[in-house]
């Protein structure tokens, strides 16, 4: 989660809302990721949608259910919808969010067992981390 974070700043950094995210496999880092949907004018560039999408190509498969994704706030319906679709197969995450999340908050798409595949989802990992990072980033442009 810890590199995770650091996708986050350089988010921060750029103007985007502080999100990172990684994809875990067999042990190694195959993918990082931050959100770019501000530099690329593209809705759908959040930090989980680049890293499963990386991490498809690079695996040269669309189906990651060895991977494990690392993302520093809890995905979006887009994104975990994407999850579901990519055959994930583990979810950690860092902080809730409860205007919009797709996981825990708002709904509970990754374990709905009326779908085609079900993700095992941690959550809470460094969240008083990933929560300041938001609250910082939020608070400035406010």
């Amino acid at each position: 989660m810890r590199l995770a974070l650091e996708e986050a700043s350089l988010a921060f950094s750029e103007g985007e809302v502080p999100v990172g995210a990684l994809v875990v496999i067999n042990g190694a880092v195959t993918v990082k990721a931050h959100n770019l949907r501000e530099r690329l004018n593209d809705p759908v560039a959040h930090a989980e949608i680049i890293a499963l999408r990386n991490a498809a190509h690079r695996m040269n498969n669309w189906r990651l259910t060895d991977a494990t994704l690392y993302v520093t706030k809890e995905p979006c319906i887009m994104c975990a919808g994407a999850m579901v679709n990519a055959r994930l197969g583990r979810l950690v995450y860092g902080c809730n969010d409860s205007k919009g999340g797709g996981v825990n908050s708002l709904y509970t798409l990754l374990t709905d067992k009326r779908l085609n595949h079900q993700v095992e989802v941690v959550s809470g990992v460094l969240e008083d981390e990933c929560v300041l990072l938001l609250k910082r980033f939020f608070g400035e442009r406010r």
